[in-house]
């Protein structure tokens, strides 16, 4: 399993943090699911409006592949749509990738 890392801050003077999720929710989820390989996604924030989106790939090439077919793009773009009306991001998405060695999802944990 592979990890791609978005970094963000929202501006939240402009966007509340629970519009901004629903914003993601209902424009970039589906989308990803359509992706081949795509397993899942946490998405992370503080108060502030910092935070990381963790999307989850069963291959190193199925989490690249967003990138280099513009998929990635695109869903920045959605964003920036949204922007001719608000200011979402105080700062550009920073992106990196990991390949996730060792993950216990909540649930499945045992005392």
């Amino acid at each position: 399993m592979f990890a791609r890392m978005t970094l963000f801050e929202i501006d939240t003077v402009r966007i509340s943090l629970d519009d901004a999720l629903e914003q993601f929710k209902e424009l970039i989820v589906p989308e990803a699911r359509k992706q081949e390989g795509y397993e899942g996604v946490y998405v992370m924030r503080t108060p502030e409006g910092k935070g990381v989106i963790m999307s989850l790939w069963a291959s190193e090439e199925a989490a690249a592949a967003g990138v280099t077919s513009g998929y990635y793009a695109e869903q920045l773009a959605k964003f920036e749509q949204l922007a001719k009306f608000m200011t979402l991001f105080q700062a550009p998405p920073g992106r990196e990738h990991y390949e996730v060695v060792f993950a216990e999802a909540p649930g499945t944990a045992r005392a």
